[in-house]
């Protein structure tokens, strides 16, 4: 991850995914709306579904897949607790790589966490 902060990152990638919606405008309108499909309510809940997306985003070693995931994830009602069974998940499947990626994400969560702390 670079120098800032996880809740910096996730708002730097906010940025730079409306532009690229604005510049790539038919592939990211697909993939938008792949997303609110795929997310949305159903067999599984959003937060059974971020909590997927997160153990992914580790093993498969994405720092700004990571970065959203947590934040939604969190957005949506997991636990610390949750993400760290999900981040435990996300080692078996990934391996060595996966743990330094898991410790990434773990900090991302407590810095979220302090962010939503500091704002209530």
């Amino acid at each position: 991850m670079n120098e800032t902060g996880y809740p910096e990152h996730y708002n730097r990638l906010r940025g730079l995914l409306r532009t690229l919606r604005k510049d790539v405008p038919g592939p990211m309108s697909g993939f938008t709306h792949l997303h609110h499909e795929a997310m949305a309510d159903g067999t599984l809940d959003k937060k059974t579904k971020e909590l997927i997306a997160l153990g992914i985003a580790i093993a498969v070693r994405c720092d700004g897949c990571i970065t959203y995931h947590v934040h939604d994830a969190l957005s949506v009602g997991a636990s610390r607790d949750e993400i760290v069974d999900t981040i435990g998940v996300a080692i078996l499947m990934g391996g060595g790589p996966s743990v330094m990626y898991g410790a990434e994400a773990l900090q991302a969560v407590e810095q979220f966490e302090t962010t939503t702390q500091g704002a209530s």
